[in-house]
């Protein structure tokens, strides 16, 4: 993936990752839901711009799963207060661990192809 994709994915990433912290922030003051809204929007029209340039479908969407789940969960703690137990990190380590393997997987059925 080039530069311009990778910036596209990250700034999916952090409107996402906005959005659902937004989420939570809108339960108290519910002007939160404009960042609600918009934070989703803009991440599916970024998410749109990299499928259109080409990037492979499994690997932006598991990087930017799996960036959302770790990044929300660690913010919800920093931000919220919310807990944040070692079960919890293992489970974002196992789903990081699964983009990686789909990443791998991905890159092996592609030289297979080549072939």
């Amino acid at each position: 993936m080039s530069t311009r994709v990778w910036a596209l994915l990250a700034a999916a990433i952090t409107t996402e990752v906005a959005a659902s912290l937004s989420l939570k922030a809108a339960l108290d003051a519910p002007a939160w839901y404009a960042v609600v809204v918009a934070g989703y929007g803009a991440s599916f029209v970024l998410l749109s711009m990299i499928l259109r340039s080409g990037a492979p479908i499994g690997k932006t969407y598991g990087i930017w799963a799996a960036a959302g789940i770790a990044l929300t969960a660690i913010l919800g703690t920093a931000v919220f207060s919310e807990p944040l137990t070692v079960t919890m990190v293992a489970g974002i380590v196992l789903v990081i661990g699964g983009v990686v393997l789909v990443e791998v997987g991905s890159g092996r059925a592609a030289r297979k192809v080549d072939i």
